[in-house]
């Protein structure tokens, strides 16, 4: 038999391959050859030389065979691979020769030698044909000699077959592989049509939005201005009036109405501060910085859609450790959050709607739970949730984008998020923040 050898045709050229692990191969296969010389003396009853030297004939070739393939390379491969297949046949024949020829054990070892090489190269059928060819008029010729007609066709006949069944099995295992390879170019092209497809409505959303902030900050200048005019006359106002004799009942009322509506103007002012500083996000450095207040951020803006759909309840422990992130980033993941449980209770029309921001202090990092008391997550959404383009929303409520940047973002910080059921109903996204690590000067 002959050592492996590479299959170009589902690999890199010899030249690619690692030298010294095939150079190893090569060896073992010499050194086995010498090693099984014990048999022969189990087979004649004797040492004999004769086989010795056959045998380390045939170990020299497979160490010749091994350089040649290395020097070679690619282009002479198949040729080297049929010489070798030939020449080990005859080989193996001279083994049976020396060793009692119709009579020698090793002349069983003639079916298996076709079946062998069709073992050792499934994509090459030639070296099985050249060995079964080779082995089976070897062996003819063998049997013939000594007069054992019969048996030198039935031996020939049998080799024939066994080279039949090998090359028979390479050819369907080849055409196997040619589908397979087929089939995995065939799915690489739709994934990677798809990824382009969906690379493309990634960009035009991103287009899509750019133009909507870009608005947006317009926008908010433009508020600004008046805004500023309105918080200034509403102050001239309340002195004013406030500096009117009115009585007692009517005072409190009316500083009731002025600190009212200037509350209202600082929520306007605040809000639109709040949007600025996330239009402006990635411009902002990563820091240490306090959970509870990115939380407030978020739920400040969150309270605006949150209002007439589900009552918002923040429980933050005060003495919380601080996470490493780019704050307004991960007050936007958090937003998003917040926006899509209210959109969630909204839909199903849960009645006394409630979504819940806990956070819990962990060994090495901080979790931050937003719950709900909506249906839940679908079984057969949950596992797409964080896809892009994903929703279930209506095209006028939701992009399907919202999910997947909250991950990103979190992701940036070193973090993870994942969604979940809750066991008593209801809707858990659970996001993780590593704590920074501090070091033996490092301020508590």
């Amino acid at each position: 038999m002959s050592p492996p050898s590479p299959r170009p045709e589902e690999g890199p050229s010899p030249n690619q391959e690692p030298w010294p692990r095939r150079w190893r191969t090569f060896r073992v296969f010499a050194a086995t050859l010498v090693l099984l010389y014990p048999m022969d003396w189990l087979v004649l009853g004797h040492w004999s030389l004769t086989t010795l030297g056959v045998r380390l004939v045939w170990a020299s070739h497979v160490l010749l065979h091994g350089v040649l393939w290395r020097k070679l390379g690619s282009p002479w491969e198949k040729r080297l691979s049929s010489l070798n297949s030939v020449l080990t046949s005859l080989y193996f024949l001279t083994m049976v020769w020396f060793t009692g020829a119709g009579t020698s054990p090793y002349l069983n070892m003639a079916l298996c030698l076709p079946l062998m090489m069709a073992l050792v190269r499934p994509m090459d059928a030639r070296p099985a044909i050249l060995s079964g060819v080779t082995c089976a008029l070897g062996v003819f010729a063998l049997l013939w000699e000594e007069a054992q007609y019969l048996h030198a066709v039935n031996w020939a006949s049998m080799v024939g077959t066994a080279t039949f069944i090998g090359v028979y099995g390479s050819v369907h295992y080849r055409k196997a592989q040619e589908a397979l390879h087929e089939a995995s170019v065939e799915r690489a092209r739709r994934e990677a049509m798809e990824r382009l497809a969906l690379a493309e409505r990634h960009r035009a959303q991103t287009e899509k939005m750019a133009t909507v902030g870009r608005l947006a900050a317009s926008v908010m200048h433009e508020v600004n201005n008046p805004l500023a005019f309105v918080r200034s006359n509403l102050d001239f106002l309340r002195t004013e009036v406030m500096q009117q004799p009115l009585r007692e009942e009517s005072r409190a009322e009316l500083a009731e109405v002025f600190e009212e509506t200037r509350q209202g103007v600082e929520r306007i002012r605040q809000i639109v501060s709040d949007l600025k500083g996330f239009s402006r996000m990635d411009m902002e450095e990563p820091c240490e910085c306090a959970l509870a207040d990115v939380v407030t951020d978020a739920a400040r803006l969150a309270a605006v859609r949150l209002k007439n759909v589900a009552r918002l309840h923040v429980e933050i422990p005060p003495g919380l450790p601080e996470v490493f992130a780019t704050r307004r980033r991960l007050a936007q993941a958090i937003l998003n959050l917040l926006v899509n449980a209210g959109d969630a209770l909204e839909d199903a029309q849960v009645r006394g709607g409630e979504v819940r921001v806990t956070g819990v202090a962990e060994p090495g990092r901080v979790a931050l739970l937003v719950e709900d008391n909506g249906p839940g997550f679908a079984p057969e959404v949950l596992p797409h949730l964080f896809e892009a383009f994903f929703t279930t929303k209506g095209p006028e409520k939701g992009t399907g984008l919202g999910l997947s940047l909250s991950r990103e973002m979190v992701e940036r910080c070193g973090g993870t998020l994942r969604a979940e059921n809750r066991a008593e109903g209801g809707a858990r996204l659970r996001l993780e923040l590593p704590v920074p690590a501090r070091g033996p000067g490092a301020k508590a």
